[in-house]
């Protein structure tokens, strides 16, 4: 007992089993603290004390002198200690079985997800790999529709697995799948195969609407194009080769048909008679081989003619319509039609090709056949045109042509319009040099005729050159400027070889001012910029006329007007060896005073039949009663400073009289 004590119950299960109602003690030592309670009883409790003394464990306690508190409050001490070791140890253990269990945890999870993951890999290889019956069906039995092309995208899908996988390609699995596959993709090929022919088939047929075909019936089902293209290689090839083929002869048929009914309506403008220069009476209509044109002024004038730019986006032609209405059309009208449905149908297939096929080559082939027909036709054409107006509007037609498929950003017949402009423009140099032989090599005897009025020759010549003025506004062509150049040099040098053959000057005059006033007028209708060579006739005109007005005064007034120009001019006061007398005067006056206003009116009547404008005519009258009146100013300046010059003065005409007179005439216009 003893030894118990001194280790304060540092162990605990070698205490002997009296020690057990020890527990009960030290409860009753604190009850007696809490003595003052009401709820306690204190009855016995003397008797117990006096039984603890006889207790051999108390008694040792007491012994030592130690307080029995102290005593238990280091029991209860150790046993505290011995309890939170107990409660560490437990929770050490719990804290390792915790770890282990994560351990366990995170491992299942791992293998969860693993599996997960395979679970879902091979969900996903049977999915790519199994063939379900109902594709089967479909693919053998189906008819090809929007189903039939949904159930050619998964089968597209599973042969690109079987083959591009490796680990596929090795799988088991593969081996009774693939046979399976490969048999399904034989029978959709064949079977798309022939669903797209017979589709090709109905483009064959007459009156088929290509267009609608195309994009209501074969785009539904580019698909198949796409399929056969990675999965039957050869097969696209023949579908490839016969879409071309067929395309072909197609459009080939549809554009010699067109071209052919085109012809009917063509009009010939011009022959290799029909140059600026050439005699009128050389060429014959009974060498036209076509509906040859009424107005023979239409070969040089642009006229109606330029309509066919303003509406150079107009639909085609219909050829059986315009036949009904018996017209006719210049070939610049059936070019553009030509070619308006050219562009036209060239889109429409080159977006087709584009979006069915993927391959713009494809366009190339085909139209290879419908180039080569309007190539025929238009090399028929070209070498047998020498209307040089029409050549021109052809030029500016393709130029618009190409704005057009720029504008819709179709580039497939650039090159093509490139080809057709190139042969165009030597052409029309060719006819355009014909021009100017024509008039550096004219045979003035057979042109001339003794008429002072516009020569045909210059009427065409200003025709042509305001019409190809005109078509060159908005380009700017140099080259064409510095041909026309050429073309007014030759016929200035002609014109001029025409006037000669007139025997008096007055009469060469008369006509080269008429030339030159309407190559002017033809000049201003062609529009206000008449440029470099409207200037020049205008310079040539302005000195013409001043010519004419010195004739014609010297008609009528020739002494008076010697007189000025001789003696006017000096001074009558000045010692001179033959003075200006009244004697020398003064017939001058009284002839003038006697016959100027008849004279006007015969000047009137001259220049009204003289000239074919009857603007010009009065403005040249004009000129001519100014400069009379010049002269006849100076005239009477003259005899203001004669001595006895004051006696004229009865017989000169006032100034004011002659203006009045001209007034009278210049409001004639």
């Amino acid at each position: 007992m003893a030894d118990v004590a001194a280790n304060n119950g540092s162990h605990p299960r070698e205490t002997p089993k009296n020690v057990f109602d020890f527990g009960a003690f030290v409860g009753d030592l604190i009850v007696e603290e809490d003595a003052s309670s009401d709820d306690i009883s204190l009855e016995g409790l003397q008797q117990e004390l006096e039984e603890c003394k006889n207790d051999d464990v108390v008694a040792n306690i007491l012994s030592k002198g130690i307080k029995l508190r102290e005593y238990t409050k280091g029991v209860e001490n150790n046993l505290r200690q011995v309890e939170l070791d107990s409660i560490q140890v437990e929770i050490g253990s719990i804290s390792s079985d915790i770890k282990i269990l994560q351990e366990k945890s995170m491992d299942m999870g791992l293998k969860l997800k693993n599996r997960k993951v395979a679970e879902s890999k091979l969900a996903k290889f049977v999915e790519d790999i199994i063939v379900p019956p109902r594709m089967v069906d479909v693919i053998v039995d189906g008819e090809v529709n929007d189903e039939y092309m949904r159930t050619l995208d998964i089968l597209s899908k599973k042969l690109k697995f079987v083959e591009v996988d490796p680990m596929v390609k090795a799988s088991k699995a593969l081996k009774d799948v693939q046979p399976e596959l490969e048999k399904l993709r034989q029978k959709a090929v064949s079977k798309v195969f022939d669903f797209i022919v017979q589709k090709l088939q109905a483009l064959r047929k007459p009156k088929t609407n290509i267009q609608i075909l195309q994009q209501n019936v074969l785009l539904k089902f580019k698909y198949v194009i796409s399929f056969l293209k990675e999965h039957g290689k050869e097969v696209y090839n023949e579908v490839r080769a016969a879409y071309i083929d067929t395309m072909n002869k197609v459009l080939s048929a549809h554009f010699r048909a067109y071209i052919q009914a085109l012809e009917k309506l063509q009009l010939d403008i011009a022959t290799s008679n029909d140059m600026i220069g050439v005699e009128t009476r050389s060429t014959s209509l009974f060498s036209r081989g076509r509906e040859p044109l009424k107005n023979r002024s239409a070969v040089f004038a642009l006229g109606e003619r330029l309509n066919v730019l303003k509406e150079i986006d107009q639909p085609a032609l219909i050829p059986h319509i315009a036949e009904a209405s018996s017209l006719k059309y210049p070939y610049e009208v059936l070019f553009r039609s030509l070619h308006k449905l050219l562009m036209d149908t060239a889109t429409s297939e080159y977006l087709f090709c584009d979006e069915f096929f993927g391959e713009e080559s494809i366009f190339y082939e085909i139209f290879a056949g419908p180039f080569a027909v309007i190539d025929e036709h238009f090399n028929s054409i070209l070498p047998n045109c020498f209307d040089a107006i029409g050549l021109m509007l052809m030029i500016r037609i393709i130029h618009q042509h190409q704005l057009i498929m720029s504008r819709r950003r179709i580039p497939c017949l650039d090159s093509y319009l490139d080809k057709i402009n190139i042969s165009l423009w030597p052409r029309f140099k060719m006819v355009f040099d014909m021009h100017l032989s024509s008039l550096r090599n004219a045979n003035v005897k057979l042109l001339w005729e003794d008429d002072i009025h516009p020569h045909y020759v210059m009427r065409r010549y200003a025709e042509f050159t305001a019409s190809l003025i005109h078509l060159n506004v908005e380009y700017g062509d140099g080259q064409l400027d510095l041909n026309m150049e050429r073309l007014r040099m030759a016929v200035d040098d002609l014109l001029m070889k025409l006037a000669k053959m007139f025997s008096k000057p007055k009469l060469q005059i008369v006509f080269l001012i008429n030339n030159y006033d309407m190559t002017i007028a033809v000049l201003k209708e062609a529009g206000p910029e008449g440029g470099k060579i409207q200037l020049h006739f205008e310079d040539l005109l302005k000195s013409n006329t001043g010519l004419f007005v010195e004739e014609l005064l010297v008609e009528h007034f020739s002494d008076l007007i010697k007189f000025v120009k001789t003696r006017a001019s000096e001074d009558p006061n000045a010692s001179s060896e033959r003075p200006i007398t009244v004697a020398e005067v003064e017939p001058l006056v009284k002839d003038f005073a006697s016959r100027w206003k008849a004279a006007i009116e015969l000047m009137h009547k001259d220049v009204i039949t003289s000239f074919s404008n009857f603007l010009c005519g009065m403005e040249i009258l004009r000129a001519a009663l100014t400069q009379l009146l010049l002269y006849y100013t100076r005239l009477s300046d003259c005899i203001k400073k004669i001595n006895g010059g004051t006696a004229l003065n009865k017989d000169l005409v006032s100034i004011s009289s002659i203006m009045y007179e001209i007034r009278k005439y210049s409001r004639t216009f």
